[in-house]
């Protein structure tokens, strides 16, 4: 099946790098004109340059995504650019330092809820406005396999991700019928600056969860891409607030 995004609009959170950027390139080949989003501006200004130099059509717009405010402006910057939104991918997130529930920090937890869950509740608030009006629309939030299972020292990270699943489902049910559609993704460990920094800091930890990994491998931020242009495409038009694992199999086991 091939993906077209031909005089479509895609807008990508964490563009910078990851899964993030691998998705706005992907969006970029399909045809999409792409807003790459990131609080780090030097990330996606280099890479838009990149792509309008090979013909195609990108923004580069500085965002804290956890500031209304900003995110509003994002949308709007996007909507003025290119006219209209057709595709976004809220996929901006931390991680949360291991420890255990009771030795976390209410800092800690704000922090983290701030970026994981408020900041995709305030990206959707902004993206659904715009594509209400145009009564068509799709929208992946990246939540994680975090968002579908526990691990000890990481119930804050958990929290915020099982969050993401909830704000999906609720949202995709209120859209369903006008035009959007809402999804989210799961992925496992991916080979993104955030992982190796994990496999840095907690080497047996992340051997633990690689082991447990049935496909043997850290997965490829453009297979992770991959599914978010598909959950974006006419041809998941009858895929509606589903979260799908892309793990190598971790929660089939």
């Amino acid at each position: 099946m091939t993906l077209s995004f031909e005089n479509k609009v895609a807008l990508v959170t964490g563009a910078g790098s990851g899964m993030g950027l691998a998705t706005a390139l992907a969006f970029a080949s399909a045809g999409a004109a792409v807003a790459l989003v990131d609080i780090s501006e030097p990330a996606v200004r280099k890479v838009a340059e990149q792509l309008v130099a090979a013909g195609h059509k990108a923004i580069a717009l500085t965002c804290d995504v956890t500031d209304e405010a900003q995110v509003k402006r994002m949308i709007e910057q996007t909507v003025s650019a290119f006219g209209r939104l057709d595709a976004a991918f809220n996929n901006a997130g931390v991680q949360s330092i291991a420890v255990e529930t009771a030795d976390s920090t209410a800092e800690e937890f704000d922090r983290v809820n701030a970026i994981n869950l408020r900041s995709v509740w305030l990206c959707m608030k902004y993206e659904l406005l715009q594509m209400r009006k145009q009564e068509s629309g799709a929208i992946v939030n990246n939540s994680s396999i975090g968002g579908l299972i526990g691990i000890p020292g990481r119930a804050i990270y958990h929290a915020t991700k099982h969050g993401v699943i909830g704000l999906t489902k609720s949202a995709a049910l209120e859209y369903a019928a006008r035009g959007i559609r809402i999804n989210a993704i799961c992925p496992g460990a991916i080979e993104t600056p955030m992982v190796a920094a994990m496999i840095a800091k907690e080497p047996e930890t992340m051997k633990d969860i690689l082991k447990e990994q049935p496909i043997g491998r850290l997965g490829r931020p453009e297979e992770i891409a991959s599914a978010v242009l598909w959950l974006c495409s006419p041809g998941a038009g009858f895929v509606i607030g589903h979260a799908l694992a892309i793990d190598g199999g971790y929660t089939a086991r």
